[in-house]
């Protein structure tokens, strides 16, 4: 039957309040539907609430509801014994639900009650609506006599809600009707179905378009009478006496009743636990949930990785499975429980208990009353110490913390002697506890347990920058866009390079999660590599927007790349749509936007790329950040770009402080979304002091000149100490460079910094290679001495041929 749905069937002649409306087709209902807000006016009225209460949309839209809607159970003039109820006996009465005063789905009978008219029986549904709209509470209603059948017992339904209502939004609420009422979710429909159904009694019914929770066993009875029925059902049950047969309809009613209170029950426990992603504080919300109306005691054990936030094998868990019991609560006096169970204690669980029971078979273990004997077995786990009086004739119920087929835990639930044993309805009641609670607890483990992957994968891509590199200091800043996405593409790095230079790169990949930081860490290695062979910074993005082509065509990046050379004191830069750097000069304290040419992303393809240089002195700061910290949706990024320039010139005591200032500055105006890299590097040069230069001629005898200079200019420096050894590695480099040179002479070089740094080029373009040498081997033996002695070195290929260096560490002053 198509129950519940609202059709066009025209009105009735009279279209005064109260009006029964025209008949229904055989099989079709017509239903009201009205729209209740936060203030309790009428927001929606729809064409069956004009027929079946007449009253026009016009007039109903914006009045209170509580005026239009049927509330008052009784007629004028009758006496009240004969009226029926507005909520029939079956809960509370639509006006509580009008006031905002239940936040769970209700059903109930009311009468219209209008002079002059005929007696029109009304049956209602309210469900309280969640969300950010104005919208509070559903209301629907049908005409009883619509829903009468023929052998004059009322079928128990739900009433539809048609995908072509009038109401706006129809199909959409109609897809979200699960969502929006604070009820449960489908799966949990299912599950609370199943099991209320298992009793006899069912409390949830599947309507033909959607599942929505209904209230059952209508029926026709008098006020008095019900009341007198009821008294004399709940008598014989309370004395345990077979409730008589005209009284048995009136006992199901009251365990009905229970059955409705374990729910109500069970949706207030789903409203208080799950507030937060925290596992933590999800286990104390569980705990306390329970105790101390459902229990007197409740101590939570969860599997050890779900602790630590970790994975664990499949399969059924066994005696070896370590449990931690991660809360407890109880109502005994203060401290009774805390030394002989305390919180955060491990310990496996053996086959005879019913605690094993229940983690091994995933259905809840019930012990009515706990004797001496299965006391004794149970303290048997607690070494040195007698748990006996705390459990001994005392009610449990072990309920298993079950999710997607996995059991995490279980909870231990105690009641005291003299309150009543656990029985079958709280177990079924204590298993769905368990099972909504067990998906909260599994969501925040998930998410644990995610976050903590995330922080790992972004730690590893992250570069781990030293504060201190040749002629420069830097800091560094990354920031996630939000806190459940802590992966994303932005990234920075400073490589070393030959010469005592430093590469500087900022970049962000255009989206966000683990594709981006998979493409973000792909890029990052390839700069690495790339910047190592030192590539000039315009063939560096060239390359690099030719790998970007290579890996596919599903992400763009930005990137801005500068080479910082001490010595000569310039910045090399060029850019790929990213924003520009910032330049904070050191003698006047004046920032300024560095004006460089854009360029197209990487990964566009087929566009060039330029670089200039920039001259720079001792002291100057440079700022490179990704677009997330100056880009604010709903604002011109300029104002951004503007306050970084006046945040970055903002005197600071050091690096960090400087970092911290414009993170200040910039973070703190709302409406961020997007991840923040910032590097910043003050460029402290070289002295010209530190540096000594010398030409030598193509001749087997430089080698000796070679030696002799280094050995008095490291005098001169106070190096002594390093004579010895830079003047054998630098005889090495010098011979072999002037026996592979073709016409330009060797150019050697040292450089104090943090390092001392010896250079050595020639003409030659094959690199030299670091080569196993045996006894009687003449070749590769110089290389394996540098190689030996020196704290670094390498080969670079420059414009004119090859650089050999080497490195050896300063003594400490």
């Amino acid at each position: 039957m198509d129950r519940g749905t609202e059709r066009d069937t025209p009105p009735g002649p009279a279209a005064g309040h109260g009006t029964r409306t025209e008949a229904a087709e055989p099989g079709r209902v017509p239903l009201a539907v009205v729209v209740v807000d936060r203030e309790g006016l009428v927001s929606h009225w729809s064409r069956g609430a004009v027929r079946l209460f007449g009253v026009a949309k016009e007039q109903a839209i914006g009045r209170a509801a509580v005026d239009l809607l049927p509330i008052s159970g009784a007629l004028p003039g009758e006496p009240d014994t004969v009226s029926y109820a507005v909520d029939d006996g079956l809960g509370p009465g639509l006006e509580f639900s009008l006031d905002g005063g239940l936040s769970y789905p209700a059903a109930g009978r009311a009468r219209l009650a209008a002079p002059a008219a005929d007696r029109v029986d009304v049956l209602w549904w309210a469900y309280p609506l969640v969300g950010p709209g104005p919208e509070r509470l559903l209301v629907l209603a049908a005409d009883a006599d619509g829903l009468r059948p023929s052998d004059g017992e009322f079928e128990r339904i739900a009433p539809g809600f048609a995908l072509h209502t009038d109401l706006p939004g129809a199909e959409d609420l109609a897809r979200r009707l699960p969502e929006i009422l604070p009820s449960m979710s489908v799966g949990e429909s299912a599950r609370i179905v199943a099991q209320i159904l298992e009793l006899g009694y069912p409390v949830l019914e599947f309507s033909q378009n959607d599942r929505v929770p209904v209230t059952p066993d209508w029926g026709v009875a008098r006020r008095a009478e019900r009341k007198a029925r009821r008294a004399r059902a709940a008598r014989a049950l309370a004395a345990g006496e077979p409730v008589p047969r005209e009284l048995r309809d009136e006992g199901e009613d009251l365990e009905y009743a229970a059955v409705r209170e374990r729910l109500e029950f069970l949706n207030e426990v789903s409203g208080r636990i799950g507030t937060s992603l925290d596992l933590a504080r999800t286990i104390v919300e569980v705990s306390r949930a329970v105790v101390p109306r459902f229990t007197d005691v409740a101590g939570t054990y969860l599997r050890e990785q779900v602790v630590a936030g970790e994975g664990f094998p499949d399969g059924v868990p066994d005696t070896t499975t370590m449990w931690h019991r991660v809360a407890l609560e109880h109502t005994d006096e203060p401290g009774r429980w805390d030394d002989v169970v305390p919180v955060g204690e491990a310990m496996p669980f053996p086959a005879h208990t019913p605690f094993f029971q229940c983690m091994t078979s995933g259905e809840p273990v019930l012990v009515p009353r706990i004797s001496e004997e299965l006391g004794h077995a149970i303290a048997a786990q607690f070494d040195k110490r007698d748990i006996r009086p705390l459990i001994t004739g005392r009610s449990m119920l072990v309920v298993p913390l079950k999710a997607r087929n996995v059991v995490l835990g279980f909870m231990i639930l105690l009641r005291h002697p003299e309150r009543p044993v656990f029985n079958d309805m709280d177990r079924v009641t204590g298993a769905e506890l368990a099972a909504r609670a067990a998906l909260v607890l599994d969501n925040a483990r998930m998410y644990t347990f995610q976050e903590n992957v995330a922080e790992t994968l972004q730690d590893s891509m992250l570069p781990h920058i030293p504060p201190r590199m040749t002629g420069c200091d830097i800091a560094t800043r990354y920031l996630p866009g939000t806190l459940l996405g802590r992966v994303g593409g932005d990234w920075f790095d400073a490589v070393k390079l030959h010469g005592g230079r430093t590469a500087f790169v900022v970049g962000d990949v255009m989206g966000h999660g683990l594709n981006s930081a998979a493409m973000m860490g792909q890029l990052r290695t390839a700069v690495q590599t790339m910047a190592g062979l030192d590539l000039p910074p315009a063939q560096l993005l060239r390359n690099l927007d030719d790998l970007a082509q290579r890996l596919g065509d599903s992400y763009l990046a930005t990137c801005l790349y500068a080479v910082y050379d001490p010595v000569a004191g310039e910045l090399h830069l060029a850019n790929a749509g990213h924003i520009p750097p910032v330049l904070v000069r050191a003698a006047d304290g004046r920032s300024e936007l560095l004006d460089l040419p854009t360029g197209a992303p990487i990964g566009v393809g087929g566009v060039p790329f330029e670089a200039v240089r920039v001259r720079v002195e001792p002291g100057d700061r440079l700022v490179m950040c990704t677009d997330g910290l100056v880009e604010v949706r709903g604002e011109d990024i300029g104002v951004g770009l503007a306050t970084l320039c006046e945040s970055a010139a903002h005197p600071a005591a050091s690096m960090d402080d400087a970092c911290d200032t414009i993170i200040r500055a910039l973070n703190t105006r709302g409406g961020r979304k997007d991840d923040v890299a910032l590097l910043m590097a003050r460029l402290g040069g070289i002295a010209p002091d530190d540096v000594a230069e010398w030409t030598l001629a193509l001749d087997p005898a430089q080698a000796a000149r070679a030696r002799a200079v280094v050995r008095e200019q490291l005098h001169d420096w106070g190096l002594a100490g390093l004579a010895a050894p830079a003047e054998l590695l630098v005889s090495e480099l010098v011979t072999n460079a002037v026996r592979h040179s073709h016409a330009r002479p060797v150019q050697l070089r040292l450089v104090r910094g943090d390092t001392l740094l010896c250079e050595v080029e020639d003409d030659d373009h094959e690199l030299p290679t670091l080569l196993n040498t045996g006894p009687l081997d003449d070749a590769g033996r110089g290389l394996r001495v540098v190689s030996t002695l020196s704290r670094a070195w390498g080969t670079s290929r420059t414009r004119i041929g090859k650089t050999v260096w080497f490195e050896l560490t300063l003594p400490r002053r």
